[in-house]
């Protein structure tokens, strides 16, 4: 792959920059603000939305609609806990509105920090008519390096268009104030489960279609399993290794056709979400006509973020890098910023990325499952503990879940740490150190952590995978 094109080289005129980033999401704008801290005169490029996806219609919003479900559902609860409430009305609209807040409250502080960084914010549609040079409209940028962070959007497919009304992607999906009373979402990963949750709160009759033979097809199996428990008790349906076949606005309602087997079903709902697939946004920038090389749509680059041609670099979900994340695009913008301006780099270890699932109970991962490890030949240790050992999960009534680490027995060196229950997303920051720095069991066993707290959990599993768990 290609390198930087003058690292560092003074600028020659005010509309001549020594970086060009293009796309304002958690990729774009990371590497912008890492690239002026390093000296580097940046410019940044937006056509819709400064926070890109993720905090406009992607991982914020969707958090703040599943913090108001997680309300809902303890006050559905509210006489477990010595609580009597005689009835209560929860608006699924002014949920969508409360994270419409959230999210407005967030691009301000983007925006900011554009300004803090003296970064230069652009806005409109870019293209790259040669290396060194951006138009947007009728005005041309000299760029010495150009930094593609455009993301991805949801792919449509011709058996399920997009119409916004009743049959939505997941942007369309976050953004919608009427709650449906029926509802089938097309896709069981983190998408289509954390928008499950969401609506079943707040009483919507939701069924999953899933292809693969597990919702969260990518998790360790178990944990895979025990979030299917967890759905059926909550009332939401799904059906795995099934195919969608169409979906149908018939006008009043969405018409769902799937196979199971060799039998056809049909469901006839208020509303369908499609979460199964994205596209990169490549289209219109002109990297056909540089020469950029693409793999299915996706800009090829090499570890240091640099494509096929010198000069121009690309992030985020635009890549064929392995995960469609924000904190990996975020990364990437660093390592990419960092080796613009002539910085030693270390690769990112795709291997290490932490994966969270903000459905109810929470899902959270880290390296490899059980099946991959026994796959790849290693002699296998599994330390589990249940959520329901801990004190203070029973304390918070939330005893649900585990806490799996797949571990190499030879060494004790931590594969891969899978959870499911409360906080999940959060207890995994705890083991994850371990698993990039090739720690042991032993290693995190050792560490004293405050009682009672639920990482208690996550030591305990250490002790657990050599034989000596203390509190199960």
């Amino acid at each position: 792959m290609a390198a930087a094109v003058n690292p560092g080289a003074g600028q020659t005129s005010d509309d001549t920059y020594d970086l060009i980033v293009i796309g304002a999401g958690p990729g774009g704008y990371i590497a912008a603000i890492r690239a002026a801290q390093l000296g580097q005169r940046t410019a940044i490029i937006e056509r819709e939305w400064v926070g890109g996806v993720c905090l406009n219609v992607g991982c914020i919003p969707s958090k703040a609609l599943l913090k108001n479900a997680e309300v809902v559902r303890h006050l559905s609860h509210a006489d477990r806990w010595g609580i009597k409430i005689d009835g209560f009305q929860a608006d699924y609209g002014l949920a969508v509105d409360r994270s419409r807040q959230v999210v407005g409250r967030l691009v301000k502080g983007v925006e900011f920090l554009m300004r803090k960084n003296k970064i230069q914010l652009i806005r409109g549609q870019a293209t790259v008519p040669s290396a060194g040079r951006v138009t947007v409209g009728d005005k041309t940028y000299g760029a010495r390096n150009i930094l593609i962070a455009t993301g991805a959007r949801p792919r449509a497919l011709p058996t399920m268009p997009f119409d916004g009304e009743r049959i939505l992607n997941s942007w369309q999906s976050v953004e919608n104030r009427t709650q449906p009373g029926t509802m089938v979402i097309v896709g069981g990963g983190a998408i289509g489960c954390e928008m499950a949750t969401v609506l079943n709160a707040y009483g919507t009759k939701v069924t999953i279609l899933e292809a693969m033979p597990h919702l969260l097809p990518r998790e360790d199996e178990k944990i895979s399993q025990t979030l299917e428990r967890s759905f059926q008790k909550q009332g939401i349906a799904f059906h795995t290794g099934v195919q969608v076949e169409r979906a149908t606005n018939t006008g009043s309602a969405v018409e769902v056709v799937y196979k199971s087997g060799d039998a056809s079903h049909t469901l006839v709902v208020d509303r369908c979400l499609v979460a199964v697939s994205v596209q990169p946004n490549t289209e219109g920038l002109g990297l056909e006509a540089l020469g950029v090389a693409t793999e299915r749509g996706y800009i090829k680059v090499d570890e240091r973020m640099a494509t096929s041609v010198a000069g121009i670099w690309a992030i985020g979900d635009v890549t064929n890098t392995p995960y469609a994340l924000a904190h990996v695009a975020s990364a990437e913008g660093v390592l990419a910023a960092e080796a613009i301006a002539g910085h030693d780099t270390r690769p990112i270890k795709y291997a290490d990325v932490p994966r969270p699932t903000f459905c109810f109970p929470q899902v959270a991962s880290i390296g490899l499952t059980e099946k991959q490890a026994r796959e790849a030949g290693y002699d296998v240790k599994i330390g589990e503990v249940p959520y329901a050992a801990s004190g203070k999960s029973l304390a918070n009534d939330e005893t649900e879940g585990l806490v799996k680490l797949v571990v190499d027995g030879k060494y004790g060196e931590i594969l891969g740490a899978h959870l499911i229950g409360a906080e999940a997303t959060e207890l995994l920051a705890q083991v994850a150190p371990f698993r990039t720095l090739e720690g042991t069991t032993h290693e995190l066993g050792e560490i004293m952590v405050a009682h009672p707290t639920l990482s208690e959990l996550v030591k305990e599993a250490a002790l657990a995978a050599q034989g000596h768990a203390l509190g199960i």
